[in-house]
Formats: structure tokens, sequence, C-alpha cells
């Protein structure tokens, strides 16, 4: 969402004096969204600028986890004779996904990684679309669909061109071996594989953004979390880190995700590009 601009050379003078003239170029393309919330963060006595380390949430924000798994199941499924509205099949097997984490962060059941989770979702799931028959071959090689994800367009080198200044790493939920996968099929190049394993519990609670940090030696306002949905970034925030909202508009189809964030951020980017301009890197 665009808010009106302050006068321009009120804004060069603002931007000169915080040490962030290359986020001007933004706000002629498509780069910065100008929000409210996003300046009086950047214009706070605390500066951005000690920010050493990116950590980025995946599934949404850098891969399209939606059509992904529609396609790599029916890949797996049609040659076996089924056929499903893949996509239906998809959003019925992400939809368990935040009652799956809460088991683990109620402590209901014991820590277990994301891929035993998406199991268990996937237990859940099949008796509505008819694959109760499944044989465990074929069950196994369809829970690993989430390692074949796709990076959204312009991704890859968004964060090559962040990696030019800053520490880059996944904050995920995800496993540290489908983080692996997904880096290598896309071309992605993390200095570290952080998130969920790491910390032994599930986002938002406070415990995966501080291991996060932690690992990297760094205190928690150095270090960045970048994601396309708020109350990622809340969390994130409440524990110290910076934040940065990247649209990813398309997550569960055309126009659906957040086109700006909800709460108070850093920086709200259309891309990670816009990120990289913000930076002038």
């Amino acid at each position: 969402m665009h808010r009106s601009n302050p006068d321009v050379s009120g804004r060069r003078n603002f931007l000169r004096n915080s040490g962030l003239l290359g986020i001007a170029a933004t706000f002629s393309g498509t780069g910065l969204l100008a929000s409210r919330d996003a300046w009086s963060q950047t214009s706070a006595a605390k500066s951005v600028d000690g920010v050493k380390a990116l950590f980025f949430d995946v599934f949404g924000t850098l891969v399209d986890w939606r059509t992904g798994v529609a396609r790599e199941s029916a890949a797996i499924l049609k040659p076996l004779g089924y056929s499903l509205d893949w996509i239906a099949f998809a959003d019925a097997w992400r939809a368990e996904y935040q009652p799956g984490m809460e088991e683990v962060r109620s402590g209901a059941v014991p820590f277990s990684k994301l891929d035993v989770i998406h199991r268990r979702m996937l237990e859940r799931i099949r008796p509505r679309f008819g694959l109760e028959k499944l044989d465990e071959p074929a069950l196994q090689a369809l829970n690993l669909v989430w390692h074949r994800l796709d990076a959204w367009k312009g991704v890859p080198v968004g964060l090559y061109r962040l990696r030019r200044r800053f520490l880059l790493a996944p904050c995920s939920n995800g496993n540290i071996s489908l983080m692996v996968d997904l880096a290598r099929r896309n071309d992605i190049r993390w200095d570290a594989i952080l998130g969920a394993e790491v910390a032994g519990d599930y986002k938002p609670k406070p415990r995966v953004y501080l291991a996060a940090a932690e690992a990297l030696s760094l205190a928690p306002e150095q270090c960045m979390m970048v994601a396309a949905h708020s109350n990622d970034l809340k969390a994130a925030a409440s524990v110290g880190l910076r934040t940065a909202h990247v649209v990813s508009a398309d997550e569960f189809g055309p126009n659906t995700g957040e086109l700006s964030p909800t709460v108070p951020v850093d920086f709200a980017v259309r891309s990670l590009d816009g990120l990289a301009d913000a930076y002038a890197i």
C-alpha cells in the first residue's frame, strides 16, 4: 500500500543524515513501499546500519510451495492412476501446517523435523483424496515433494546481491536437509542453515530467532528477519531483530499474499532487489 511521500528536499536530507540515501532511488521504481511504519522505524534512534546478517523465511517468501507441491504430487500420483485437484491437494496439505507446528510449540509432542511433521500432515488428509491404499514407497516419495519447490522469480539474483554485504541464512521451520535441497535446486548459496532444527522449536517461538543470532555470534539487533508474513516479523522484532517485509503477492493464488505489512517494520519492499536497492548494493 502506497502512502503519501514527504517533500523531496526533506526526504533527501533525512536519507543523507541516516546514511540510507540508496533508498531514495527505489521511490521512483518498484523497490520500496513507503509505509509510515517503515519510515518510523528507520528514523528511530537505532539505525539499521549495524545489521550484519539477514535471516529468511522460506516457504512462501522465497519459494512457491503451492504450485510446487501440486506439480510434484501430480508427477508421482498420475502414473499410479490418481486424478486429483492438485492445487486443492496442496492447499489441504499446507492447511495442516500450523496445527502440526502447534503440537510441538505447545509441548504436546516432542520436537520432530518438518519432514516428519509433513508426513503426519499427509496422513491426516489422505482419506479426503482417496489415497488410503497408497503404498509406503509412494508415500515416502510424495512426502519429499516439499524438497523440490521452485524459487519465486528474482529470488536467486536478489540473494546474490544481498550476499555482497550480509551473511545470509534461512530461518525457516524447514529441516536442514530440506533447506539444502531447496538451495541446490534454486542455486541459493547460504552462509549457514539455521532455523527450527537448530533451535529445537518452531517459529514464531522466540528461541528460533535468538538461536539463529547466537549461531553467528551476533546480537539480535545485528540481524534482520526477512519475510512475507507479518506474524513472523512481529515475533522476530519482539526479541530485538530488525525486520524487512517483502511482498509475495501470489502465495495462495493470484494476489492473495500480503501486499504490505500489518506491523511496524524497518523496511517494506516489493522484492529482494528492492532491499538490495535500499542498501545501495
